[in-house]
């Protein structure tokens, strides 16, 4: 008896974007199959191809892109070399499409009913408006949303992230497809958002027969979800199998180093850090912080929410404190106010004594020496058009900092960056690097605290150990004390010593990370403890500065 075809099957693919000074392959001869039913993670790191197959799959790849070769089979229906009238019949009705930013993805102009009824319309899977409108609904309740004929009237900016994301899962599933090609589809949502996405695509494959090829760089994700696992390097798939074998007993270097960088719940938690600076023992004390916002409802009202409701915390002289919860849970508001980036309605920010909650503004300009940030999305903080060493420049210049070549070349040595970077600019870099040359800008000015906001989530396994290394380098090198915000609790276990979890603005519970995460007193911390991802149980090194420097060459090649 024969074996069933898979219902996905690409050979030897090859893919190649022409630039003005030569021609870069993106693809060199990668091969992978997706069985009907099943899910096969494609994973690697940025740049590796695995974007540009899920695009070369649904005939999306951009401008610049040279022919393809080689073979992309749809259930024995070849697709490379296709006509695009036939393509666009393919895309909708037989492959649907997950992409990565909800946000970016939906028209910000169009309510999310009349998105979803587009795809309808256009494959003439309805007779009438009216029919695609009610389908519409319906494709909305499929995906999880609560009052889908609410949601249906709604713009995108007003639903959350995850709520966006369920919106294009609808969308891919209008046509019923055979494949879904879901890329990075949960990277920048919360645990308890990405389980409750991942358990309805698993639900959606299983029920209705769907492949699905998962695009992502989260390994625990992929072990997890996937029965199968394509690791791409530089172009091509250098390892392919049963996602327990590829985890469990990685047999190309490449995914042994993948594995290794990934942050992993049994590690050990980060250890405190020696106090070296003088002074007293505490750095930062929040007490009752309160920060209240007017919100718009869809009739036209407003409502009163408490983004931040009560908020108490302290920061010992160089210790590392994380703040984890849900999108909405108020933790980066409490960024914003830490930073004194908006003001407080009540409560007391006290840095070494002073409070910057109501310190004058010329005395707050100079304090902002003492305390300075680092943001998640490291290109959206840069001018493109600075050069890195204007950028770093940028802080000594404002306060009037001389010798700025030379401190410049110390900061850019201190993360581990080459000179040969400081005249590049943000676009010619990798997104480790710009992380690091935020993280150099931030000491510019020899602060003693670092508020860090997502900080490594839009970044790979391997990038991330070597950011994560970095910091606990630079905590004990130069006595630094981090608020490190996330909702990766892995990560938080390796760099805090303490944490706090916030829910609907309150804190529910904080304590030192190791008791918080093994014996957690709020069923909402177990609640997040549960949702991460349990398919990577390898131990990892915990990030120290023992170890920081092992981890750092990881990026070499990015340079």
């Amino acid at each position: 008896m024969s074996e069933t075809p898979p219902l996905l099957t690409v050979r030897d693919l090859r893919v190649s974007y022409r630039t003005r000074r030569s021609t870069v392959d993106a693809v060199r001869g990668a091969s992978l199959t997706v069985p009907a039913g099943e899910t096969v993670a494609l994973v690697g790191e940025s740049g590796s191809g695995k974007s540009t197959v899920g695009l070369a799959v649904l005939g999306l790849l951009p401008e610049g892109a040279e022919p393809v070769t080689g073979s992309i089979a749809l259930g024995g229906r070849e697709l490379v070399g296709l006509p695009d009238r036939e393509l666009r019949g393919v895309r909708g009705r037989e492959i649907g499409f997950v992409p990565q930013d909800p946000k970016a993805s939906l028209n910000p102009v169009q309510r999310v009913g009349a998105q979803v009824a587009e795809g309808l319309r256009i494959h003439r899977l309805v007779d009438s408006r009216a029919e695609a409108a009610r389908r519409a609904e319906e494709l909305l309740a499929d995906a999880g949303l609560p009052e889908p004929a609410r949601v249906a009237q709604r713009f995108p900016h007003e639903l959350s992230g995850g709520m966006c994301q369920r919106v294009l899962i609808a969308i891919a599933l209008a046509g019923q497809p055979r494949l879904l090609v879901a890329d990075e589809p949960t990277s920048a949502l919360d645990v308890t958002v990405q389980r409750r996405i991942l358990d309805h695509l698993a639900e959606v494959t299983r029920d209705a027969g769907t492949g699905l090829l998962l695009i992502t760089h989260d390994l625990a994700v992929a072990a997890e979800r996937a029965e199968r696992i394509a690791v791409m390097s530089a172009g091509r798939v250098v390892e392919e199998g049963p996602s327990a074998r590829v985890i469990g007993a990685p047999a190309h270097a490449y995914t042994r180093e993948l594995v290794a960088a990934a942050p992993s719940m049994a590690a050990p938690a980060a250890p405190a850090a020696a106090v070296r600076a003088e002074g007293p023992e505490t750095l930062l004390a929040v007490e009752d912080l309160r920060k209240v916002f007017q919100v718009r409802l869809p009739n036209g009202g407003r409502e009163r929410v408490a983004a931040v409701d009560g908020v108490s915390f302290t920061l010992e002289r160089g210790g590392s404190l994380g703040i984890v919860g849900e999108s909405g849970s108020g933790k980066s508001t409490t960024a914003q106010l830490l930073l004194r980036l908006d003001r407080p309605d009540s409560g007391r920010v006290v840095l070494d004594g002073v409070d910057l909650a109501t310190v004058r503004p010329a005395r707050l300009r100079r304090l902002r020496r003492d305390i300075q940030p680092v943001f998640q999305d490291a290109y959206g903080s840069l001018d493109p058009t600075f050069t890195v060493e204007e950028a770093i420049a940028e802080p000594l210049a404002a306060f009037g900092v001389g010798g700025r070549a030379e401190r410049v070349a110390e900061l850019l040595d201190l993360v581990r960056l080459p000179s040969t970077t400081r005249g590049r600019r943000p676009t010619e870099l990798s997104g480790g690097q710009r992380q690091r040359v935020c993280i150099a800008r931030a000491l510019a000015l020899t602060p003693r605290l670092l508020v860090l906001d997502e900080p490594v989530s839009a970044l790979d396994v391997s990038v991330q150990a070597g950011i994560l290394a970095l910091l606990a380098r630079l905590r004990e090198e130069l006595g630094l004390s981090y608020v490190f915000i996330s909702h990766d609790l892995a990560v938080v276990r390796q760099v805090c010593d303490r944490v706090v979890v916030m829910r609907r603005g309150k804190v529910v519970e904080s304590g030192p990370v190791a008791e918080v995460f093994a014996e957690p007193r709020h069923p909402y911390t177990r609640e997040l403890l549960a949702a991460i991802p349990g398919g990577l149980r390898a131990p990892a090194p915990a990030v120290t500065a023992g170890t920081a420097n092992a981890a750092i060459p990881q990026e070499k090649r990015l340079t």
